[in-house]
């Protein structure tokens, strides 16, 4: 909470910015150590949904005029992969990583990112760069840059290409 207010001074944020978390501090909710945080904790450890907090979510999403919604499993599942592949398309341009390869093995291995989806770049070409992109897209309109393509992966979707085919500037396979 510190740090958020500190980076928060030096510079605003920008985009959909949350000041819910904000609200529980200044309330003494810090998690578990407290007993109390977006839940509160029997015994210390154990999280009990909290209706004053549900309470506080709903008064929230209302002044920022969020009409809340249910999330699907399905929307989670690209709102944690989607950003994780976009990044790296980002350290493959920027020469970060050479290979896809050596993101997913990272990933895999480092990481447990579920083996047999192949690591998050092996499931982008598996799943459809296309797709990601234009999903991506829709995440943008709705939250603001954080979820901007990385010029990779527009690249990849504009052209038909796939992560597989990518060395740097050069293709293993003629596009």
């Amino acid at each position: 909470w510190r740090i958020r207010k500190r980076r928060n001074a030096e510079k605003p944020p920008e985009g959909r910015y949350s000041t819910l978390q904000d609200r529980l501090c200044e309330l003494g909710r810090f998690g578990q150590k407290t007993g109390a945080g977006f839940y509160k904790y029997i015994d210390g450890r154990t999280p009990m949904a909290d209706p004053a907090v549900e309470q506080l979510i709903a008064e929230h999403a209302k002044s920022q005029g969020i009409a809340q919604r249910v999330i699907g499993d399905d929307e989670i599942r690209k709102r944690c992969i989607y950003p994780l592949i976009n990044e790296a398309a980002k350290i493959l341009a920027e020469g970060i990583a050479q290979r896809p390869g050596d993101v997913d093995v990272v990933w895999v291995y480092g990481y447990g990112f579920p083996i047999w989806r192949g690591g998050p770049l092996r499931y982008a070409d598996a799943t459809g760069i296309r797709t990601i992109y234009e999903e991506m897209l829709a995440f943008e309109r709705v939250h603001g840059t954080h979820w901007t393509p990385a010029p990779l992966l527009a690249e990849l979707a504009t052209t038909g290409g796939e992560f597989a085919h990518w060395k740097g500037a050069q293709w293993a396979i003629p596009r």
